[in-house]
């Protein structure tokens, strides 16, 4: 119920720009364009965790972009996930090329801890996920949202945390759900988060995936699947130049 009052007060309340703060738009055309205006690059983390597949992101984490993600994920700007699923449809595209045939594209996304959900009154990163889903089918690619990973155990608030800290805190956290193995054994994985910072929870769902499909099948997904973020840490797109 909090994010449908949330979706009706959008409409009838006076909104600004979530990334500058500009009148009468919710995002604005140059905000717009900083988070899904520029082609998808892939990024690396340094250190880089254990088992991370590549990572491919639309833009950087600040200015405009930060402020974007943020509105949508912690104030329920939930208009935002239009513009926010674009930009993850174009990271898919980026990493994947574009299949051939009608193999899908399996949507992951990284799933919040329960308290989060409930506090925030919504899972982002599943929104923006089922919206690059869309997008992708619209553009004829056969895409869907398959949210199979859940939390086995609870984890620490990353915020604040380091590289290493954020690999122990994660270690083992997620699973598949029951049926998940299935769901995901033909096509082609693509791990979904909102943002990448050491990439600690895009790798602890690389080795969920793989665990859960089993050694010789695991091993084999952990190699083919990618990810896609919507911002990445700045540092990670420099030592990509590197």
């Amino acid at each position: 119920m909090r994010g449908v009052w949330r979706e009706l007060s959008d409409l009838v309340l006076p909104v600004s720009c979530a990334g500058c703060g500009r009148p009468r738009t919710e995002l604005c055309a140059a905000c717009g364009a900083a988070v899904h205006g520029a082609p998808a690059r892939r990024v690396r983390p340094s250190p880089r965790p254990p088992g991370l597949p590549p990572v491919y992101a639309a833009a950087p984490y600040e200015n405009a972009v930060r402020a974007v993600l943020l509105a949508h994920k912690e104030r329920g700007a939930l208009g935002l996930a239009g513009a926010l699923g674009r930009a993850l449809a174009g990271c898919v595209r980026a990493g994947t090329g574009r299949p051939g045939g009608s193999v899908p594209l399996l949507l992951i996304p990284v799933p919040s801890a329960r308290s989060a959900t409930a506090a925030r009154g919504h899972d982002p990163v599943r929104r923006i996920a089922a919206a690059a889903a869309r997008d992708l089918r619209r553009t004829g690619l056969p895409a869907r949202l398959v949210p199979v990973l859940r939390q086995r155990r609870t984890v620490l608030d990353q915020a604040g945390l380091g590289a290493r800290r954020r690999r122990a805190n994660l270690a083992g956290a997620l699973e598949l759900t029951a049926g998940g193995e299935r769901l995901i054994r033909h096509g082609r994985v693509i791990l979904v988060d909102d943002l990448l910072t050491t990439g600690s929870t895009l790798a602890e769902a690389a080795r969920a995936v793989g665990e859960g499909l089993g050694a010789d099948r695991g091993t084999a997904r952990r190699a083919t699947c990618r990810a896609v973020v919507v911002a990445a840490s700045p540092s990670a797109f420099e030592t990509n130049r590197n």
